[in-house]
């Protein structure tokens, strides 16, 4: 079973991983207030949500989508890893208490997009109980971790979560696009709070068992058989297959770690618990000029002249980006299984050759 310690799953396969965040945010409502489905916003106190600052974009996209305004949103503070601190997570929900608001869900994260953070779940499960809070964890880049018997433990208290984001198209590398929401609920809580019941659809009195017909439990209506593409690659690779490809993935990464160590000019950001590597190149004019008062701002703008070059000779494409205080960076995520280790001898090799004038 994917997600441990839960007796029975219900799982959607909502269009991506942004939507299964909405999703949650959505059904974590109205299970509080059912209301909201005919009254709207009348229905609704101001209410409250908790991510990290590390979360992805889609959990503020949602909140505005839905109407709950981006300020909503309270953020809680991270670690120097990028994990939710759960005494923050406390305190913010004391605090938007005070402030007249009522929280009603955490949104915990387990794969951040940059850092490839996992938040700590047992501990946030244990505030989420204390106050009767919802909680949710994006584990739509992390979640395939749960495949791996010697990685798992990452997501040490995902059993506690109420509803889980997972997208196999990702570290999975199932056919885009691939996403599932599993929820512990078993009361039929997607069809309540998203269903309308439309006749000429989903008539009651076929001659199979109309639970079969999940499509009003979503907000779309034509769409493809999403699910069929995980089916096919479980069936085809088998659960053992698939833990290969999670623990080759980690193998290649934590490779590309140990070679990056011994080159000259490339410098860590942290070390990776994940598959995100991230690192600066430093061409050989900033080396050694670490002290100087405009190292920072130059360091910063070799990743985009990098890049750039890259894309022009078609050698390859690795994402860059800032981070709080720190420039520019790059991020190589490690998820294709076709890539080999002299696959990663060549990116470094690569860039190498690509700044070697910078």
């Amino acid at each position: 079973m994917l997600w441990r310690g839960a007796s029975s799953l219900r799982a959607s396969t909502p269009a991506s991983g942004s939507i299964s965040n909405m999703y949650a945010v959505n059904l974590a409502r109205y299970q509080r207030y059912p209301d909201c489905k005919q009254r709207g916003l009348r229905a609704l106190p101001p209410l409250a949500l908790f991510t990290s600052k590390e979360c992805h974009y889609s959990i503020k996209k949602g909140a505005a989508f839905l109407g709950l305004g981006t300020n909503s949103v309270r953020v809680v503070k991270t670690d120097e890893r990028g994990k939710m601190v759960p005494e923050d997570l406390e305190r913010q929900i004391s605090l938007a208490e005070a402030e007249g608001a009522v929280p009603f869900l955490v949104s915990a994260t387990s794969g951040t997009t940059v850092l490839g953070a996992f938040d700590p779940l047992e501990a946030i499960a244990d505030v989420c109980q204390r106050h009767g809070l919802w909680l949710h964890v994006d584990a739509a880049w992390g979640g395939s971790v749960l495949l791996s018997q010697t990685h798992r433990h990452l997501l040490d208290g995902i059993q506690r979560a109420d509803s889980v984001a997972w997208n196999p198209h990702k570290l999975l590398t199932a056919g885009l696009q691939c996403s599932a929401l599993l929820l512990r609920d078993t009361s039929n809580l997607l069809r309540r709070c998203h269903g309308s019941q439309a006749s000429y659809l989903f008539q009651q009195d076929k001659f199979y068992d109309v639970a079969l017909d999940t499509g009003d439990k979503v907000v779309q209506c034509g769409r493809r058989v999403d699910c069929l593409k995980l089916w096919l690659m479980w069936k085809a690779q088998g659960g053992q297959g698939l833990e290969r490809r999670v623990d080759q993935a980690f193998a290649l990464a934590w490779y590309l770690v140990e070679e990056l160590k011994k080159r000259e000019g490339f410098e860590l950001v942290m070390e990776p618990e994940f598959v995100n590597v991230c690192f600066w190149f430093v061409p050989p004019s900033l080396r050694g000029k670490q002290e100087s008062p405009d190292y920072s701002e130059r360091l910063a703008k070799v990743a985009p002249v990098l890049k750039e070059r890259m894309v022009k000779e078609g050698s390859m494409m690795i994402g860059y980006q800032p981070h709080g205080t720190r420039g520019n960076f790059f991020r190589m995520v490690v998820a294709n299984p076709a890539l080999t280790q002299a696959d990663m001898d060549f990116l470094l090799n690569e860039l190498e050759r690509l700044g070697q004038d910078l």
